[in-house]
C-alpha cells in the first residue's frame, strides 16, 4: 500500500463505445443509459464514488492496484444508493436459499423477503438516519474540498477522509464499502462477482454445501491493507 491510498483492486472501465461503419446496414445500437440512480442526486453519487474509490481503489486511482477490482468496478455505489432506497424498492433482505450461480433453475436470491411490520419501522428508523448522514457528509466533504470533494487530488481526499470532522461519516463509508464489495450481488454490489473472485470465495454454492476442508481453509489473502486512509478508519474505529 502506498501513501496514495490502501491497495485494494480495480476498477470498472465499463465505457460504451459506438462504432460506425460504413459498410454495415443494421441500425446503430443505443448506447447504455447510465444505472438510475434511487437516492443520491448524481453529484452525491460522485462524491460518494470518490470517496469509497479511496477506501478501495482499483488501477483508475492506484496504478499498483492493476488487475484488482476495487470499489469502483465492484459498484459499491450502486449498492450504497439501492440500499439506501431500500424500503422504497422492497430490497432489505434478499431471499434464498439460492442463486442460479451453481445450479440451474430460478435465482431465489433474487426474490427478496417482504418485511413485517415491526421489522418495517426499524428499517426505516435505520435507513433514514443514513439517509441524513450521507446528505449531510456529502455536504461536509465538500466543504472541506472547498467546493467540490470530486474535483481534488487522491492525496487531497484521502487527507479529508482522514479529518476529524468527518470521522463518523468517514467510518460510515468504510463499512458500507466493505458490504458492497463482498454482498451478494442482488443487493447492488459486488458487480461482475468481482468481489468475491477476488478473495476467492465461491459464493452461494447451495444446495451442494460446503466440505469441511472448503469451511476450514483460507479464502486467501486480506486485500485491504491496513495503512494509508484504511490504516487511519481501522485506528478511529478502535478508538470508538
Amino acid at each position: 500500500m502506498s501513501a496514495r491510498g490502501p491497495r485494494r483492486r480495480a476498477l470498472i472501465v465499463a465505457v460504451p463505445v459506438a462504432v460506425g461503419l460504413a459498410a454495415c446496414t443494421s441500425p446503430p445500437k443505443d448506447k447504455p443509459q447510465p444505472a438510475r440512480l434511487r437516492f443520491f442526486t448524481p453529484h452525491q453519487a460522485a462524491v460518494v464514488e470518490a470517496a469509497t474509490a479511496r477506501i478501495a481503489p482499483g488501477p483508475q486511482d492506484d496504478p499498483a492496484e492493476a488487475g484488482h477490482p476495487g470499489a469502483r468496478e465492484a459498484n459499491v455505489t450502486g449498492y450504497i444508493d439501492t440500499m439506501l432506497a431500500a424500503l422504497h424498492t422492497d430490497q432489505v433482505f434478499a431471499g434464498g436459499p439460492w442463486s442460479n450461480r451453481h445450479t440451474s433453475g430460478p435465482n431465489l436470491m433474487a426474490r427478496f423477503v417482504p418485511l413485517d411490520p415491526v421489522a418495517k419501522i426499524a428499517w426505516r428508523q435505520r435507513l433514514t438516519a443514513w439517509q441524513a448522514q450521507y446528505t449531510q457528509g456529502v455536504k461536509d466533504l465538500d466543504k472541506l474540498a472547498g467546493g467540490d470533494f470530486t474535483k481534488k487530488t487522491h492525496a487531497q481526499q484521502d487527507k479529508i477522509l482522514a479529518a476529524q470532522s468527518v470521522s463518523e461519516f468517514t467510518s460510515l463509508l468504510f463499512g458500507h464499502t466493505i458490504e458492497g464489495l463482498y454482498a451478494s450481488p442482488e443487493y447492488g454490489g459486488n458487480q461482475g462477482l468481482s468481489g468475491w473472485k477476488e478473495i476467492g470465495f465461491p459464493g452461494d454454492i447451495q444446495p451442494r454445501g460446503y466440505t469441511t476442508d472448503e469451511v476450514e481453509r483460507s479464502d486467501g489473502h486480506d486485500p485491504v491493507g491496513t495503512t494509508g486512509i484504511v490504516g487511519d478508519v481501522v485506528k478511529l474505529l478502535g478508538a470508538l
